[in-house]
């Protein structure tokens, strides 16, 4: 008996959503289905190598100011990571250290539980309604912390700004993280509150409005207080979490708001026209606020739709989890690739 393996962290690991290795039509990752701004490809090519041979920046501080400036915070506001995953472990590593039990809904980001366990904090779940819409009531309880999406994944119901402020007026002892990585598809985004509650943290990407999860950087605004607490977490575990090359195209990325802008209404009118082909076919959906679509057909099981699409080299996500297995989240992608989604739904159904 080696005895070693009874010091081994036992976790169950996140899930992504399945990455073929061949050419497929991919609606199950919520992937953004346009390239990045034109100004990332300049920048690449104007890329100076040589720098590679030097330690980046620890402190991140050209794509700190940038994204300061877009937003209208100081620099000192912006923590950056190596996706929004990252920023969100590391908020769990640095806020969530009493007791007592954080808080998140129970259909969500299923991260949240991983992260939980692997840090070893308490945790419990909140039950969404029979229309999958968080219960804010049922956070005003004594917790730990609070963390939930908005708009929520899998669901992609977003809330009101007054909506979020009730939750945090009535959990003003508790950091509480909202976690938006998907606002910028027709959400109200609450960066604003955090001039008003010092212990609110929102959570943001460059994977799905931006284009670049391939380069995988998120980043968290908040009260000053808040972001030098995660910084001396990260020095603590890892100064140099960001590659030269993310914080240089990072921030030029940024600076494309024409293109930014552009691209996310492209989706919102392809999620708007898919949702209204769907409907015709007999699913019923949410009311999306995301690049996805949450969906259930009136007749046909979600697993065997899942599976029929797959034969087709159309994969979309299925969750085998209990209240939602019988949904399917669809990726918003290209006019044409909704089209043939929609040509392969009217041959399996």
């Amino acid at each position: 008996m080696k005895t070693w393996r009874d010091n081994v962290r036992k976790v169950v690991p996140y899930v992504p959503g399945e990455q073929p290795k061949r050419k497929v039509i991919k609606l199950n990752t919520n992937e953004n289905p346009y390239p990045p701004s034109p100004k990332v490809e300049e920048a690449l090519q104007g890329f100076d190598a040589e720098c590679l041979r030097l330690y980046p920046d620890p402190d991140c501080f050209s794509l700190r100011t940038v994204l300061a400036e877009y937003y209208g915070f100081e620099p000192e506001n912006v923590f950056v990571g190596v996706g929004s995953d990252d920023v969100i472990s590391m908020a769990f590593m640095t806020f969530f250290n009493s007791d007592k039990p954080i808080l998140f809904p129970d259909i969500t980001y299923s991260f949240y539980s991983v992260w939980a366990d692997l840090h070893k904090i308490p945790y419990e779940t909140v039950a969404v309604d029979e229309n999958f819409k968080i219960i804010k009531e049922d956070f005003y309880r004594e917790n730990g912390g609070v963390i939930f999406p908005n708009p929520n994944a899998p669901t992609a119901i977003c809330e009101t700004l007054e909506f979020v402020k009730d939750i945090l007026e009535n959990n003003r002892d508790v950091v509480v993280i909202v976690d938006e990585a998907y606002i910028d598809f027709g959400g109200e985004s609450v960066l604003e509150l955090t001039r008003e509650y010092d212990n609110l943290l929102v959570v943001q990407t460059f994977s799905k409005s931006r284009s670049m999860a391939g380069m995988r950087i998120g980043y968290a605004i908040g009260n000053q207080e808040l972001i030098k607490a995660m910084n001396d977490v990260k020095f603590s575990f890892n100064s140099y979490t960001m590659n030269q090359s993310a914080l240089y195209i990072g921030g030029e990325e940024v600076k494309d708001d024409e293109y930014f802008k552009k691209t996310t209404q492209k989706i919102i009118a392809t999620r708007e026209k898919t949702k209204e082909r769907l409907k015709e076919l007999g699913f019923e959906y949410t009311d999306s606020k995301a690049n996805f679509l949450f969906v259930t057909h009136k007749t046909k099981k979600a697993k065997d739709i899942f599976e029929d699409l797959k034969q087709k080299d159309i994969f979309v996500r299925y969750f085998n989890l209990p209240r939602i297995d019988n949904y399917l989240r669809i990726t918003i992608g290209t006019d044409e690739e909704m089209d043939s989604l929609i040509t392969a739904l009217k041959e399996i159904l």
